[in-house]
């Protein structure tokens, strides 16, 4: 028995470390191919390495991909200290992958229309990095080196991936002109947009807790005409000192107002506080949601 464990506990590593390396590779080439595609022949760059890379690569014409690839080195073997080797191993495969998506997506010209460049760019830019982040990878090593200086300096990460980025984008600006570089800014803003949509996904939940002398109907009325599973917890007013039954429960945006309207209709009085969740686990959550 002991075997057929194991033997299933290794089969499944197998699968999700195919399954991860497949993502890394799929994120790193959409990456390249916005990069190549859409940024690289309207002169536009992303932020930390990857737009040292590309800066260094039209004054001096040297190879895109290699560049990315040997500028990240010092900042990937860094992240052994702080992230460990799994994190460093599936960082370096998809940096790699990032320099030969390049070569091979190199003088692919899709617009010649900077607001289309950005636009677009930034989105696919952002769809291929969020894929290879949600894969515990990452393309730029500008954000391990942040976390080793926030520590020496005081600073906090997101400070010091500023810092190094308005100083990437003012080379920019010298090198391709001031106009070309707010078109990367932008593209930058859009690209972090959609990392955060990849990462974190369209269908936010709402998590409620709401506060009633009618608790325990309204969270019957809640299973029953919502099919909501809740919990209840125990609590005491600040003010009255008097015992409080709360109900936590998480629902769909779509579901979000009918709620609303069975707590009111039971007790119009009723103190709900709502918050966003990005990512709910659970077998019952599940399959509430593919019903809607």
């Amino acid at each position: 028995m002991a075997q057929t464990a194991s033997a299933k506990s290794s089969k499944i590593t197998i699968g999700d470390l195919i399954k991860k390396v497949i993502f890394l590779t799929l994120g790193a080439f959409i990456a390249g191919f916005a990069i190549e595609g859409f940024l690289v022949p309207n002169d536009m760059i992303d932020g930390g390495i990857v737009g040292v890379s590309m800066i260094l690569s039209h004054l001096f014409k040297y190879n895109l991909g290699l560049l990315i690839v040997l500028l990240n080195i010092p900042f990937v073997a860094l992240a052994l200290t702080k992230m460990g080797k799994k994190f460093v191993l599936q960082t370096f495969y998809a940096i790699a992958m990032l320099g030969i998506a390049t070569n091979l997506f190199h003088h692919l010209r899709v617009t010649e229309d900077h607001l289309l460049a950005t636009v677009f760019g930034g989105m696919i830019l952002g769809v291929g990095v969020g894929i290879v982040l949600k894969n515990e990878g990452s393309l730029d090593g500008t954000e391990i080196m942040s976390l080793v200086l926030s520590k020496k300096f005081g600073l906090s990460v997101g400070e010091i991936i500023m810092g190094f980025n308005i100083f990437i984008y003012g080379a920019s600006g010298m090198v391709f002109g001031w106009e070309q570089a707010m078109y990367s800014i932008l593209t930058y803003f859009i690209a972090y947009r959609v990392i955060d949509v990849v990462l974190e996904g369209v269908e936010s939940s709402k998590s409620l807790r709401i506060i009633s002398d009618c608790a325990e109907d309204i969270g019957k009325a809640l299973i029953e005409e919502l099919d909501v599973g809740v919990t209840y917890l125990h609590g005491k007013g600040g003010y009255s000192g008097a015992n409080k039954t709360i109900i936590y429960c998480v629902v769909s945006r779509l579901e979000l107002s009918k709620l609303k309207e069975v707590v009111r209709r039971i007790d119009p009085c009723a103190f709900m506080s709502v918050g966003d969740l990005h990512e709910v686990y659970g077998i019952r959550m599940k399959k509430r949601i593919d019903k809607i």
